[in-house]
């Protein structure tokens, strides 16, 4: 008779290690052609001979269908497997980057933008999911270190990414190889997710809340498309307009949910995940801080490409130390005393709020930037990584088992929000400001740093006494 062995806990913890390594792999690829496109866009627009507003559609096309799908691509990985949501979700940005890749016009760029947009949507919620159910204690707080530099270091890395790809026309694709190196990678990583993505459980099963995820997606549309187009279109009235529409439509959401809860059915989200001070602190917070890194990430590539000179490839470099910091303090901060953690959401946004006020001083006294941009900037990545891993920890960490789905997709759609909101403020505010553009730019760093110090203020609301 055979004896089944039970698996040792080195056994244990190198298959974590590689559950660990497919999920974060599919959000690094997710973040990478959010931001590679920005790059390309000028390559894209010569070699298909179109204008500004089709290529805009290419990389908004894809941040808009992102946002609006995230909370219903959670919700379907409850409802229908993680493990199943994921796969699909990978195999769908494979296949959509393969049709961007040898898109043969505008038009079908476009739409397949869409489409990997709308598969990211899938595959990401699957990933804060999968931590938060598969890792506990130490290891969780590790992993979520992973995700926070794979988060981070996505945006950066499409950005250097995008400027190499075009710059080396592999084998003559030029603009094309910054989606067809997808293909290879998506295809091993689909191979790697089936074996080592564990079998569904089928506890959380039920059918999922179309009103409610239509109601949402419709909120979410409202609110993405004026942040995402309005500065290039001059904030007309209608993107005004669909602005306070998207508050009432979230607010219809709102009674949605409780009135499926009432009458004994599930809702898309349950509100009872945000009502917790702790959770709703720690969203705010989040993202405050979210909202001045990915306006900095924008800004920045403005500034130092026109108003200082830099080529796309350099200018991504100039991030590196931000996300190697970023990287340092994610992964150290699970290392420090449980007495010292405490503070660390605080402590993080007062150091990320430094670095920002340090830089705006440094730009207004020299008027040029130099070595301590790297510096300040090393030093605010710093901030931010020992912020935003210890809010997710803290928001993530009073989820019960059935509500871990609700928690990823609004986490990830509040960070995408405010991201947005983020890049239309600060770009707004920097090609609006009548100074020239180093001033502009100290300008909005200053205005970056007073939203961090409202961040540390209202994280305050997420310590544990």
């Amino acid at each position: 008779m055979a004896v089944e062995l039970s698996p040792s806990s080195e056994q244990i913890r190198v298959r974590r290690g590689l559950l660990l390594a497919v999920l974060l792999s599919g959000q690094f690829m997710v973040n990478v052609d959010g931001a590679v496109v920005n790059i390309a866009a000028p390559a894209i627009r010569t070699g298909l001979g179109t204008g500004e507003g089709p290529v805009a559609l290419v990389v908004s096309g894809y941040l808009i269908a992102y946002a609006v799908l995230l909370v219903t691509g959670a919700r379907l990985g409850a409802t229908h497997g993680r493990r199943r949501i994921f796969l699909w979700g990978l195999a769908g940005f494979t296949a959509a980057s393969l049709a961007c890749g040898v898109a043969p016009g505008i038009g079908w760029l476009v739409v397949a933008r869409f489409l990997q947009g709308a598969a990211g949507a899938l595959m990401v919620p699957q990933v804060l999911s999968g931590i938060q159910t598969h890792f506990t204690g130490s290891d969780r707080g590790r992993a979520l270190g992973y995700y926070a530099v794979a988060l981070s270091g996505g945006a950066v890395a499409g950005q250097v990414l995008g400027g190499l790809l075009v710059s080396a026309d592999l084998f003559g694709t030029g603009w094309r190889s910054v989606f067809l190196i997808n293909v290879p990678v998506g295809a091993g990583l689909l191979l790697a997710a089936r074996k080592t993505l564990p079998a569904d459980k089928r506890d959380e099963r039920g059918a999922l809340d179309l009103p409610g995820a239509a109601v949402l997606s419709t909120a979410v549309l409202l609110a993405i498309v004026p942040l995402v187009l309005g500065r290039e279109h001059g904030w007309p009235t209608w993107m005004w307009l669909c602005l306070a529409a998207s508050l009432v439509v979230f607010g219809w959401f709102v009674r949605h949910c409780r009135a499926a809860v009432a009458r004994g059915r599930r809702p898309l989200v349950a509100l009872d995940v945000v009502a917790d001070p702790m959770v709703r602190n720690g969203l705010i917070a989040h993202g405050l801080t979210t909202a001045t890194y990915a306006g900095l990430l924008f800004v920045l590539a403005l500034y130092l490409q026109q108003g200082v000179g830099f080529g796309p490839a350099a200018t991504g470099l100039a991030m590196v130390s931000w996300v190697a910091a970023f990287g340092v303090a994610g992964l150290a901060l699970p290392r420090l005393p449980a007495r010292w953690r405490r503070f660390a959401p605080t402590a993080g946004c007062l150091v990320l709020a430094t670095a920002y006020a340090s830089l705006c001083i440094h730009l207004s006294i020299a008027g040029r930037p130099g070595p301590l941009l790297i510096v300040f900037l090393g030093i605010g990545g710093l901030g931010l990584g020992a912020s935003s891993n210890s809010l997710i920890d803290r928001v993530t960490s009073t989820a019960r088992p059935d509500r871990v789905a609700d928690l990823s997709g609004v986490l990830n759609t509040n960070a995408q929000l405010c991201a947005a909101l983020g890049v239309a403020g600060a770009s707004t505010a920097y090609l609006g400001l009548p100074f020239a553009t180093t001033p502009s730019f100290a300008t909005v760093l200053g205005g970056f740093a007073g939203l961090a110090l409202i961040a540390a203020v209202v994280a305050l609301g997420t310590e544990r006494k």
